[in-house]
């Protein structure tokens, strides 16, 4: 055999193969295979059963979050993850304002995993509560796998975590992704719904409080029912 031949061959493989790599990460980082959101409506948020975190449980509605004063509400993705907790502190930072304006804040967990959750209290400065079916994280459940390990925007976003001190761990499901939402009182409905979009996409603090100010109190909310 032609040694000039075999060195060719070998030459076309290797093109070929860096060639589908650049194409896989070219489409790794468009929108294209992403898992598409679908809005949730107040009536499905409204329904949802949630569970306190207490050695006795209780469960509830979880319209009662919101139904007096309005909520600001996080769906965590995982309550280890450096970029979760990044976000909670963000949204944490936010609670002067929102206490003023009277609105409390919220998170929800998908489970509970040893100590995560009491490890992630210190991010965030507000009552957590169990959504064992994930149904904060639907309508239409979104996961990233490994293919977010090769978007940019999620590098760019480890970095801005592990610049600002944060760290976490591994422990517990992380692929289904969270979001957070601003709801008004009564029937005011949906205020704000951000939907993560890759890992550490991260909602803008200025588009939660210009969400916040528009809850209006209960009767006036009760009037547009």
């Amino acid at each position: 055999m032609d040694p000039s031949f075999f060195s060719m061959g070998m030459w076309s493989i290797g093109a070929g193969a860096l060639g589908a790599a650049a194409l896989a990460l070219v489409l790794a980082n468009t929108d294209i295979f992403l898992s598409k959101s679908e809005e949730a409506t107040l009536e499905y948020l409204e329904n949802i059963d949630l569970k306190t975190l207490e050695k006795d449980p209780r469960t509830f509605k979880a319209k009662e979050l919101w139904e007096k004063n309005g909520a600001v509400i996080m769906a965590v993705r995982r309550p280890g993850c450096f970029l979760c907790r990044e976000e909670a502190a963000d949204l944490s930072s936010l609670k002067p304002k929102l206490d003023k304006l009277g609105i409390p804040l919220y998170a929800v967990v998908k489970e509970q995993v040893g100590t995560e959750v009491k490890d992630f209290q210190p991010y965030f400065k507000g009552e957590i509560f169990l959504d064992a079916q994930k149904k904060f994280y639907g309508p239409q459940r979104r996961k990233l796998l490994f293919m977010g390990f090769m978007r940019l925007g999620v590098w760019c976003n480890f970095f801005r975590a592990w610049s600002g001190g944060f760290s976490g761990n591994l422990k517990g499901e992380g692929v289904i992704l969270g979001g957070v939402f601003v709801v008004g009182p009564g029937k005011q409905g949906i205020l704000l719904e951000h939907r993560e979009k890759e890992f550490g996409d991260k909602v803008n603090p200025l588009s939660i409080l210009e969400a916040a100010k528009k809850v209006k109190p209960r009767s006036l909310a009760s009037e547009n029912k």
